[in-house]
């Protein structure tokens, strides 16, 4: 790959976010298309600045806690002391997972969340990844804000995955995913029923900035479907656009939504 020294590191840093069983230094090296001695070397620089580790027993390379730790920081010091107690009332309220994805320039990525279910089936995916704008409550959300052009274009940009990898409601075509967008303008929010996965729903709505309107964030409720079939997914979105309003009114406090 092209590119200078450091985005060549933080390109090896993201690659060993995608296994948390750690990854083999042939490759990374295949996957950054750069001669296994160069990889050598700055995995060797990253284990001594205390980003990496290298498992003993099988050489297999992982991110330290270092990183981790480093982002706990940054959120305890930028406004998610603000932000964690409305998702955690949203929580209570509903019962269900809330999550929080943060817009940065073309991108969606959900940073914070709350867990409301305490006992019995519970959906629970990773924070720190990108929301997926075809198929997600989420992306529909954001997509729902924009026009249709601008919309697609996102869309295109991000890609598309594998059919297998989503669930069977998912839009068929870009044409059905726009009706969506238009549904989801008439309500306020956008709803999905097994469209990211199997057996599971979701809603969301956006958080924009309170003075200059723009989109900050995007607000989301997900749980099972056998507890979140439509009709109260319908019920819960006036929690979920209450919980909406109070994030934009706080977002320029919190660096969270800097971005």
């Amino acid at each position: 790959m092209a590119g200078s020294q450091i985005e060549r590191a933080f390109s090896l840093l993201e690659s060993l976010t995608s296994d948390p069983r750690g990854l083999p230094m042939q490759t990374l090296a295949e996957q950054l298309d750069i001669p296994k001695s160069a990889t050598h070397r700055m995995l060797g620089e990253l284990m001594r600045l205390g980003y990496v580790r290298q498992n003993p027993e099988n050489s297999r390379y992982h991110l330290s806690t270092k990183l981790v730790a480093m982002g706990f920081r940054y959120l305890a010091s930028s406004g998610a002391d603000i932000v964690q107690p409305i998702l955690d009332q949203l929580a209570r309220e509903t019962g269900e997972l809330v999550r929080l994805g943060v817009i940065d320039g073309e991108r969606q990525t959900w940073i914070a969340k709350s867990q409301g279910a305490r006992s019995g089936l519970r959906y629970d995916p990773d924070m720190g990844r990108d929301a997926p704008l075809f198929y997600t409550a989420s992306g529909h959300a954001w997509l729902a804000s924009m026009s249709d052009a601008q919309a697609l274009v996102l869309v295109e940009k991000q890609g598309i995955a594998n059919r297998e990898d989503f669930g069977p409601n998912a839009p068929a075509s870009n044409a059905e995913l726009l009706e969506r967008l238009r549904i989801a303008r008439e309500h306020g929010y956008a709803w999905v029923v097994e469209s990211s996965a199997v057996g599971t729903s979701a809603l969301a709505a956006v958080v924009r900035h309170p003075l200059a309107g723009h989109v900050v964030g995007v607000l989301s409720v997900a749980g099972p479907t056998a507890r979140m079939p439509e009709e109260r997914m319908h019920q819960l979105a006036p929690l979920l656009l209450g919980a909406a309003t109070e994030l934009s009114g706080a977002s320029p406090a919190s660096e969270l939504f800097s971005g």
